[in-house]
């Protein structure tokens, strides 16, 4: 089968991670042969590690784009592959629009997002990322809709990869000092917020436990991220939180953890390396992956929404209970490995998308009237938000302004709540 594969701009991130690897495990493992459409950036390392070609695809803030949808059709006239596979509610209406319509060819989408993306066909196969998004794509009225959990690399995301002491250095961790680890695009939308927090929770256990926090990663929420951290710093006396910047291999920030924090991929990562994980999510969201709350997450997927209030308070208790009890802290890391090695290893996950494909390569394009009809009442009717695909950069008072990608989601406010 020659697949393209349709994905988003190639900056660093866990969609991105995921679009790459499982194309390369299709074509190592299952035989196909890939082409490889997405905006240039710095993933692109990892696409030619993985001996992948990159066709690019012109840039663009807001979606469905009219050169992007050009550029697709020449190259499927170019190419003419068998099936498109498009990440994210973006690139999939792009495609529907450009190729699956006008050209009749084949398109498999995969919604990466956390709540229903109702501007989506329901006509056309689709995968989501957590089980009860699956069933309420079900419910109304997808009539293709497959899971697809994200996947992780469980060989190159291992304990002993690299060499924790070798990290810790890289990292500027004292040795006495435990290390929290949170890696995570430094964004308005729904990132930072628990980031906040969580400096915010190591400047009130900072005098009495010995703990560093690392973040590792940029973007427009840097700057505010960077004035609470001093903060917490000054108040301490002591360097208790690292900013390093985006790593394109955030591999030894996992192996130097002792907690990693996070949502989506990156909990599922820092899973893999054995860490004790808190998943964090919106509202003050924050709650230990263990044997009580993995049913809840297989669900809900890797995040949560909290109530908003005493989130500090909650978040400083886990990590304090957390960094007090090292057979604690190794038994939950253990029990986390061995949950993603079964249920989310790229290997097997590979299998599944392959086959997901084969079965979307037969579903011959038609022109669904009613599916068209719907999809453009609910872009029209919530394009007052622009439908950015990422956060704008600061504005010249310095305040970020918020990108919109969750108004097509969920017809409410203009965030964005992308799965990995």
């Amino acid at each position: 089968m020659k697949l393209l594969v349709f994905a988003h701009r190639l900056e660093l991130g866990g969609t991105q991670t995921n679009a790459i690897e499982l194309a390369a495990a299709l074509r190592d493992r299952h035989g196909f042969d890939i082409v490889f459409h997405a905006t240039p950036g710095p993933m692109e390392a990892l696409l030619k590690e993985k001996g992948l070609s990159l066709v690019a695809a012109p840039d663009s803030r807001f979606h469905p784009s009219y050169s992007r949808m050009r550029t697709l059709r020449d190259i499927v006239r170019d190419e003419k592959p068998d099936l498109i596979h498009a990440w994210d509610w973006w690139q999939g209406l792009e495609a529907y629009l450009g190729a699956y319509l006008p050209l009749k060819v084949p398109l498999l989408i995969s919604d990466m997002m956390m709540n229903l993306t109702r501007v989506l066909p329901k006509g056309v196969p689709t995968t989501f990322g957590f089980r009860g998004l699956q069933q309420e794509a079900i419910q109304k009225g997808w009539q293709k809709a497959w899971l697809l959990p994200p996947p992780v690399d469980v060989t190159g995301n291992a304990p002993g990869l690299p060499c924790e002491k070798t990290a810790r250095a890289q990292l500027g961790l004292q040795p006495h000092c435990l290390a929290l680890v949170t890696v995570s695009r430094l964004s308005h939308v729904m990132k930072s917020e628990n980031i906040f927090h969580t400096i915010e929770a190591v400047r009130h256990i900072g005098g009495d436990v010995p703990i560093q926090f690392v973040i590792v990663g940029d973007g427009a929420a840097r700057p505010e991220i960077e004035r609470q951290a001093n903060a917490a710093n000054t108040a301490l006396g002591r360097q208790a939180v690292i900013l390093t910047g985006a790593l394109a291999d955030p591999r030894p920030a996992y192996a130097a953890a002792d907690i990693v924090l996070g949502m989506g991929g990156s909990a599922l990562r820092g899973m893999a390396f054995g860490k004790p994980v808190i998943v964090t999510g919106e509202k003050g969201f924050a709650r230990p992956f263990c044997p009580q709350s993995a049913e809840t997450f297989e669900t809900t997927g890797f995040y949560g929404v909290g109530r908003d209030d005493g989130e500090t308070y909650h978040l400083e208790n886990m990590i304090r209970g957390l960094a007090r009890d090292s057979l604690l802290r190794g038994a939950i890391g253990a029990f986390g490995q061995d949950y993603v090695n079964r249920n989310h290893a790229l290997e097997e996950l590979s299998g599944k998308l392959a086959k997901y494909c084969e079965e979307a390569a037969t579903v011959s394009p038609g022109l669904p009237v009613a599916d068209v009809t719907r999809s453009s009442f609910y872009y029209f009717r919530d394009r007052r938000f622009k439908t950015a695909s990422r956060d704008r950069r600061a504005d010249k008072d310095g305040q970020g302004k918020k990108s919109s990608a969750r108004s097509i989601s969920n017809g409410s406010t203009p965030d964005s709540t992308e799965f990995s």
